[in-house]
């Protein structure tokens, strides 16, 4: 806690203290042209900054190749033609020519070197986006559906993300100062020695919090997943309010029972104009009542596993002097995304695009990044990522359907067969080899496992069947996989864990089924599984339903 002594508090918690301004010495160390990387010190506050000090683990046998990670903040997933043009250029001139999109709507440049941090950070500022706070001990991106509905609700529900992101946003003069004006800082100037963050103080969040916004009956964004979360409840397709959701999160540590993932409480119902304040009295309990003695157990979910929804409530009320109503009747249904054409509005049409992994890039049988760069420059659609790493481009014009289908069809995609079902229900981490927390494959694995369970499925007679498979080379759960009917985590190289059992609208937990499996030995344990499934399944239940009753034994939930 805050109030507890130095020698027990944590060295991110005594660092922050220390600069509260987030500067740390890290202009100093960008004019310094001799060395590739930041110190220690720097190297945790360059997260608040949206950028992750890594290195090439394919290299290390040849010594430490330093290279980072900027993340680009994105509210809601919704970027512009013109937006999106110059994150391609910056992935061209400066990263991997690939653009990531992430499983919180933003996008990933990966591979940028020392040399090129503020020329990307800089042109990221100049088309109206930022780094800030895509990473650190502060407020993440905030997510919203992206699916492209013409409805008050819709809009209204992005509006007060985006008010909420700005919000939420820290104030530090430093971000600027560093990669905008590139001046040199002083520490001693009162402009820093001064300087305390108006919502977050002097020692932030004792870990990251994460921020979403659903609108029922779909689940696209994993809301229950969540720190903090805001169901939309509607009358008449028009918004009246949310109920609010806090305590959930996936992050957790091989061989620690002590940490866990969590799906969020139902808090109770606000009326939509309450939103800032109730958000500021949760950061408020999160600051106080967090954990800053153990980062692995500081994630607010921990708060209200041990102290209980009723005391939270009670906790926020106070700050916020506002009485929760009780929480409204919502139902969620699924959770995917939709792909192909779809009706948008009047003579306007979105179309939603399997991007695997979320990884734009340009293969031999599929060049996704030319074809979209050309979308983009010649038909100026808006762009939205999506929580399951996908895209939908969006106000399109009926006359300029058959044109973008044959560009993409010119490098080598269909737009009107995307895949598998099991493909497009499917996510993976980044992981290997960029990765520092990655203990195994993940998305450069996750292509083989796919096919593999392709042919399962065609062997079995059910090449259709929807069932959401995850994978992620750590434990921390970036891809979300306790949410999935079929989830790998990676445990060593080569090993994962096999978890079952979540169901289609995301909003149950999946259980441990192996605690170490080979990779080579996955497909026969899928194999036995899924014939087992399509011999005992009921009339219509899904695999994560089958998977809790037959295996676990367990009823639905």
């Amino acid at each position: 806690m805050i109030n507890q002594q130095n020698d027990k508090k944590t060295k991110n918690e005594i660092l922050k203290e220390s600069c509260p301004s987030l500067a740390g010495s890290i202009s100093q160390e960008l004019s310094d042209p001799s060395s590739d990387h930041f110190s220690a010190e720097d190297y945790e506050f360059l997260k608040f900054h949206g950028i992750y000090q890594q290195d090439d683990r394919d290299l290390r046998k040849e010594g430490k190749k330093f290279i980072f990670m900027v993340r680009v903040r994105i509210p809601g997933g919704v970027i512009t033609s013109e937006q999106y043009l110059t994150l391609d250029d910056l992935s061209r001139e400066f990263a991997d020519n690939t653009l990531r999109i992430t499983s919180r709507q933003g996008i990933q440049f990966h591979k940028v070197i020392k040399s090129n941090l503020v020329n990307t950070v800089k042109k990221v500022n100049e088309i109206l986006l930022t780094t800030l706070s895509a990473c650190g001990d502060v407020a993440r991106n905030i997510m919203a559906s992206p699916l492209p509905v013409d409805s008050p609700v819709y809009k209204r529900v992005y509006e007060d993300a985006l008010r909420l992101s700005s919000f939420l946003l820290p104030k530090t003069p430093a971000y600027h100062d560093i990669w905008i004006d590139g001046v040199e800082i002083d520490l001693n100037s009162s402009k820093y020695t001064n300087f305390e963050d108006p919502l977050y103080g002097k020692a932030y969040l004792p870990r990251k919090f994460k921020v979403a916004f659903a609108i029922p009956p779909l689940n696209d964004i994993d809301v229950f997943t969540n720190c903090l979360g805001f169901v939309a409840i509607t009358e008449n397709n028009e918004l009246i309010g949310y109920n609010m959701l806090a305590g959930g999160g996936m992050g957790r540590s091989h061989g620690n029972q002590q940490t866990y993932p969590r799906l969020a409480d139902v808090v109770g119902f606000l009326p939509p104009d309450k939103v800032l304040d109730v958000t500021r009295a949760v950061v408020e309990v999160f600051k106080e009542f967090g954990d800053r003695t153990n980062r692995k157990h500081a994630r607010l979910k921990y708060v209200l596993a041990e102290k209980g929804v009723d005391w939270f409530r009670n906790e926020v009320e106070k700050r916020a002097d506002f009485k929760f109503s009780a929480p409204q009747p919502f139902s969620f249904t699924k959770h995917n995304d939709s792909f192909g054409w779809h009706k948008y509005r009047d003579n306007e049409w979105f179309l939603g695009i399997n991007i695997p992994d979320g990884r734009i890039k340009d293969t031999e049988k599929v060049k996704m990044k030319t074809a979209l760069r050309q979308i983009a420059s010649e038909f100026r659609p808006e762009f939205r990522m999506t929580p399951n790493n996908n895209l939908y481009l969006v106000g399109i014009p009926e006359r300029h359907r058959q044109a973008i289908e044959d560009i993409f069809k010119k490098y080598g995609f269909d737009v009107n067969n995307q895949g598998s079902s099991i493909r497009l229900r499917s996510m993976a981490c980044v992981a290997l080899p960029t990765c520092g927390q990655a203990l195994a494959e993940a998305e450069r694995y996750m292509p083989d496992l796919l096919s593999q369970i392709e042919n399962i499925l065609n062997e079995l007679g059910i090449p259709d069947e929807p069932i959401t498979v995850r994978m992620t080379g750590c434990p921390n759960g970036c891809a979300r996989p306790y949410t999935a009917e079929i989830a790998f985590v990676g445990k060593a190289p080569g090993k994962y864990q096999i978890y079952l059992g979540g169901n289609e609208s995301n909003t149950r937990l999946n259980r441990l089924y192996k605690d170490s499996i080979n990779s080579e030995d996955i497909a026969n344990e899928l194999y036995t599984l899924l014939k087992a499934f399509t011999a005992s399944r009921l009339p219509g239940e899904k695999f994560g339903d089958w998977c809790l009753r037959y295996i676990f034994k367990e009823q639905n939930q």
